[in-house]
């Protein structure tokens, strides 16, 4: 979900966000309170911030506005989870900075489609041990 790329990254969503979703990422900082975004951009600087829209709510907008205005935080790359598409509240996010959307139904087909490569690659390393055994 998160590309290799970004160093540090921070996460505003619920304690209950999937832990699957944070595997393989060892410097990823969650908040869940709207009032420690800024002091924790601060001290974490990080890369690229990943906003849950059903959590953040009304407070989404204030906080998008204040990372537009501000220099200080030029650099970082904003990303936003949505359960669903809504075109009217993409296009105001689009425009308030937020640089990539990630829906719940892409983040489904993904693992979906990981887990049938998955049973595809144990499917031919199965022949392949078999075909070895076979020389042997």
């Amino acid at each position: 979900m998160i590309r290799t790329r970004s160093k540090r990254v921070l996460l505003v969503a619920p304690k209950a966000f999937p832990e699957k979703q944070l595997s393989g990422y060892n410097t990823v900082r969650q908040v869940s309170a709207p009032g420690t975004i800024f002091p924790c951009i601060y001290e974490f600087k990080p890369d690229v911030i990943l906003f849950d829209h059903d959590h953040m709510g009304a407070n989404l907008e204030n906080v998008l506005r204040r990372l537009s205005s501000n220099p200080f935080y030029r650099n970082i790359k904003i990303c936003c989870y949505k359960s669903h598409e809504h075109t009217q509240i993409d296009g105001l996010l689009k425009v308030l900075g937020v640089n990539h959307f990630f829906y719940k139904k892409d983040v489904e087909r993904v693992s979906k489609s990981k887990a049938a490569l998955d049973a595809i690659n144990n499917i031919l390393d199965a022949s392949i041990v078999n075909w070895v055994a076979g020389i042997a």
